[in-house]
């Protein structure tokens, strides 16, 4: 029992039915609200079911002794972590405004259409998203940016969204997890005791695999496509889009901006919005018709109009009537406006994580994996179930990689087990399950970018699913689990690693991570 501060009740840690009943309660809610309002649960009713949970947590807790202020400030600080999420969330938003009414999207739209075969489309999104995400770090930039062209692309081809969608999750995935830009890439060896470099290496071991899996798999499903029975004759939408837009490689300038941006390591939230403005400038200078149509205010000069547009594409987003109903879809979207619902997602979730981690629920929860594992294969196993129940219950992928590092890492140094094997699972498990939840930071944000729900993307996230389960059977047979022989010496802790924060809450682009010293 803790020591109780003069006029304070004492702390008592929660037991396990008292640590497991708030995520009992979210596991029957979201049950239930899948029953009840099916696909438009992240349309409040995810939302409500996390504060409930945040709630009962929370009188938990005071029953436990913990003073409900205390709770309150934590559950606001852990909020405070996900502003950097929620910044980038709405940059997304004011991006696909301005670039709907610049013709980026179109642009993009049209030379996709006339480039790729249908029957290639699948395989090409994961190899496209992939080798943007390796080249600049970023598994959200490459969603937001060439990841929703991709979407309008398949569109207009006749294609399913949601395989789309999985298609583009994981090549941006796998190229995030690969790249030494990418922030989880630099957090996941510095909270394991490892260096960057020993860490991408002793991914390749499950990374490679499953990529190459995922690439047949796309590769598969595309040419079973019967493209002739689904397919919609893209020339009357390729004319729609000529007649409405002045379709030109100069419309791609906010594109290029964007990536050569995120390559120099600008953070993300000034990288997208500064895409965001220049898709405005480009809308003011190409399709100026465009926008004095979207502003529709006669009474004002061309000038003021012409500003009145892009001003409303960046905050509610931008309405196309192009008289062709799916290109008036596909360009009809965005503003930050667009991102509120998912904001809210963002911070009930945090909310929910946080107080679960303050008042040490999360850690007796984890009390038994900690406890199964009594060898090298047990020992990675458990720390890659505690990072996806932690992407599950906490909401946050940051979390999800630096608690199991806090957790396992004295466990790995008795044990003998290489850091990098440690850094590795949780690569394999935190960053790439991440997306496969609704509430995840990661899930709502590729579900508002992307515009396909969490749950119909997810049977089609290949990479995402088959990188963990096959590190877990490799785990599990004792292949390629690196130990420390004896006259190894003890890891070296690094010093506190500058991360990059390109992705989600926990961290901001300034943050300094200090790893565990325990």
């Amino acid at each position: 029992m803790a020591d109780a501060a003069p006029g304070k009740r004492p702390i008592r840690p929660p037991s396990m039915l008292e640590a497991a009943a708030p995520v009992l309660l979210l596991i029957a809610l979201v049950v239930l609200a899948q029953v009840l309002f099916g696909g438009d649960s992240t349309g409040g009713p995810f939302q409500i079911a996390l504060i409930i949970c945040a709630l009962v947590a929370g009188m938990i807790a005071h029953k436990n002794g913990h003073d409900l202020r205390d709770v309150g400030k934590q559950a606001v600080e852990g909020i405070s972590s996900a502003m950097g999420a929620i910044f980038i969330l709405l940059a997304v938003g004011a991006l696909i405004g301005t670039w709907s009414m610049a013709g980026t999207t179109a642009t993009l739209t049209y030379y996709g259409v006339k480039l790729i075969s249908p029957q290639w489309f699948y395989l090409a999104c994961v190899i496209i998203c992939g080798l943007i995400s390796l080249s600049i770090g970023s598994s959200w930039t490459t969603a937001g940016t060439i990841g929703v062209a991709l979407i309008g692309i398949s569109g207009v081809l006749g294609l399913r969204a949601d395989i789309t969608a999985g298609a583009i999750i994981s090549g941006a995935y796998f190229g995030d997890k690969m790249s030494p830009l990418s922030d989880t890439t630099n957090l996941s060896p510095a909270i394991a005791g490892t260096d960057l470099y020993t860490h991408i290496r002793a991914m390749l071991w499950t990374t490679v695999p499953s990529i190459i899996a995922t690439l047949i798999i796309f590769l598969w499903i595309g040419l079973r496509t019967d493209v002739s029975a689904t397919a919609y004759d893209p020339a009357p939408a390729l004319h729609a889009l000529e007649s409405s837009f002045n379709i030109s490689l100069v419309t791609l300038i906010p594109l290029f901006l964007v990536l050569f941006l995120a390559w120099r390591r600008v953070p993300a939230f000034v990288a997208i919005m500064a895409g965001a403005l220049a898709g405005g400038v480009v809308a003011v200078l190409f399709q100026p018709q465009q926008v004095i149509t979207f502003a529709n205010d006669p009474a004002l000069s061309p000038v003021l109009a012409l500003l009145k547009g892009v001003w409303a594409s960046l905050a509610n987003g931008y309405t196309a009537l192009t008289g062709y109903p799916m290109i008036d879809e596909l360009v009809s979207r965005g503003g930050m406006s667009s991102m509120l619902y998912t904001v809210w997602l963002i911070l009930a979730a945090m909310m929910f994580g946080s107080i679960m981690d303050h008042t040490g629920s999360l850690r007796k929860l984890l009390e038994p994996l900690v406890r199964f594992a009594r060898s090298a294969g047990r020992l990675m196993i458990s720390a890659g179930l505690t990072a996806i129940f932690l992407n599950i219950f906490a909401g946050d992928q940051y979390m999800a990689i630096v608690l199991p590092g806090t957790i396992f890492k004295e466990e790995f140094r008795k044990q003998r087990v290489a850091p990098q094997m440690l850094s590795r699972q949780i690569e394999d498990t935190a960053t790439i399950t991440s997306p496969l939840i609704p509430w995840n930071t990661c899930g709502a944000y590729m579900a508002a970018t992307l515009g396909v729900a969490t749950a119909a993307y997810l049977p089609f996230c290949f990479f995402n699913l088959i990188n963990p389960v096959l590190s877990f059977v490799f785990d599990a047979a004792g292949f390629q689990i690196k130990r420390l022989d004896e006259t190894t010496p003890e890891p070296l802790v690094p010093p506190p690693a500058q991360v990059e924060h390109y992705g989600v809450g926990g961290f901001d682009s300034n943050a300094t991570i200090e790893p565990s010293r325990e």
